[in-house]
């Protein structure tokens, strides 16, 4: 399909709104119709000297709808102009295709954080809810599950403050790289000979960090391995960026130290040991689904029984904090499936227990057959999960959305009262500083205005390890913030 922007440049915002209503299709834009005799969707504005026109309009398979409004020229803002055009667009779509999306008009990935805006800006909860069912056209339902979780992130959120930063890590190996992935990851059989010397440039980055932390008197407030697949590097190799980490930081006054174990065919006791012997406070043991025929098509070799083991032998070992991914809408699964994984999972007990939706990113091998997953029973099963884990406990307390995603869903994270992440909750909500290590690791500079800066790291191990000293003149960046 070709989306045609004719006098404006709303591009990002336009396509948005499409997304929500046709997910996983790539769109050719042109600035003119003349150009397109194919299905088309264009959004138009047209300026008067008293006032500005609107127009969208679309055309599929000979079918064609046109929607407009107007607004007075004289209070005209490029902001709400985009607002304005997504807006008609949206309700034009809704009725092309009998059809509302449960979160409305919002398009961004941060729907908490919205509202926790909103909150700083002395609005009430009826305010809220009204602008989002009234503005953004969010479904009640969908608006009651981000103020729960707004409620119970809101206490959490820290005061602002520039010299406490938490740090990432980055181990992007698996043991093979799953369908519905997009992250910068390598399979083990691909990437074993790059292991070492990354782990060794690794350790490098950590020391040049840990300089700046110390030079400039950072407190170091939660600690994230992730990934790929932290646990598919051996024991002795976790142990060393491990201990690297606590030779080049203070982590006396850390309040959070998160490792993603991850697939439970890379957990071993021996690793898990490691990690709480290095004092991780926290860790995540994700099955996505205790469905070994789903397994097997995502491509992933372990199975439900390994994940069994592997959260027994965790809590054996101490871990009092153990979370556990999901995800709602894999290829091949079932309502009743979903359902049998989520009560297997409650019956675990875990302390946290996060919820996916199935998205269709254009860097995972998925992407390719997008179609054929769109239609499944992802919303009925996001919705049970939203039942059963408030009623079993759970208080959802971060939530982001993404671009392609099955039925516009969201995910959610959902924990025991004091057991949530924090460094979730900050990465989400952008009010503290992230300081990344590794390939395809970003630093996130956040300053008291809550404007961000970046600072990115090479996506890929073999370009990390090959210009590593181009990479650490970068570093002077994040100097120079906190000159």
């Amino acid at each position: 399909m070709t989306i045609i922007l004719n006098n404006n440049t709303y591009k990002y915002e336009t396509e948005a709104t499409v997304k929500l209503f046709i997910p996983a299709v790539r769109f050719e834009f042109l600035s003119d119709e003349r150009n397109s005799d194919g299905d088309i969707i264009m959004t138009r504005i047209k300026h008067c000297r008293k006032n500005v026109y609107y127009y969208a309009y679309i055309r599929e398979n000979g079918r064609v709808m046109r929607s407009s409004c107007t607004a007075p020229a004289e209070s005209f803002d490029e902001k709400d102009g985009e607002f304005i055009i997504c807006r008609l667009l949206f309700l034009l779509l809704c009725r092309f295709y009998n059809t509302k999306p449960q979160w409305g008009l919002l398009t961004g990935i941060r729907p908490v954080r919205k509202i926790n805006v909103m909150l700083e800006n002395g609005m009430n909860e009826e305010q809220v809810r009204k602008e989002f069912t009234g503005k953004y056209f969010v479904s009640e339902k969908k608006t009651d599950i981000a103020w729960r979780t707004a409620m119970v992130q809101h206490p959490l959120l820290p005061e602002f403050d520039k010299k406490t930063v938490s740090i990432y890590i980055s181990i992007p190996f698996c043991p093979t790289r799953c369908s519905y992935c997009s992250f910068v990851s390598h399979s083990m059989d691909s990437a074993y000979k790059l292991i070492p010397d990354y782990l060794d440039y690794l350790c490098k980055e950590l020391e040049i960090l840990g300089e700046i932390v110390n030079e400039y008197g950072l407190k170091i407030d939660t600690v994230y391995y992730g990934g790929g697949t932290p646990t598919s590097i051996s024991a002795d190799e976790l142990g060393k960026i491990m201990r690297k980490t606590a030779e080049c930081f203070d982590l006396s006054k850390v309040r959070e130290y998160n490792v993603e174990a991850g697939r439970a065919d890379t957990i071993t006791e021996e690793k898990l040991a490691v990690i709480k012997e290095m004092g991780a406070t926290r860790i995540s043991v994700n099955p996505q689904t205790l469905n070994n025929d789903v397994l097997r098509v995502i491509g992933r070799k372990g199975t439900a029984e390994e994940v069994l083991e592997a959260f027994a032998l965790a809590r054996k070992l101490g871990f009092d904090n153990i979370n556990m991914d999901l995800i709602a809408g894999l290829p091949t699964d079932t309502f009743e499936s979903f359902k049998d994984t989520l009560d297997r999972i409650i019956a675990l007990d875990p302390d946290g227990i996060t919820v996916h939706a199935l998205t269709l990113k254009r860097s995972a091998g998925l992407y390719q057959t997008g179609h054929e997953n769109i239609s499944n029973p992802a919303t009925r099963m996001a919705d049970y999960a939203v039942s059963e884990l408030i009623a079993h406990g759970y208080d959802p307390y971060y939530m982001y959305r993404q671009k392609n995603t099955i039925d516009g869903l969201e995910n959610i994270g959902y924990a025991k009262p004091g057991k949530g992440s924090l460094y979730n909750i900050f990465i989400m909500d952008e009010t503290q500083t992230i300081l990344g290590a590794g390939c395809a690791a970003s630093t996130k500079l956040v300053d008291v205005n809550n404007s961000i800066s970046r600072v990115m790291n090479y996506k890929f191990p073999y370009e990390y390890i090959r210009r590593f000293d181009e990479l650490m003149k970068k570093k002077d960046e994040i100097r120079n913030f906190f000159e």
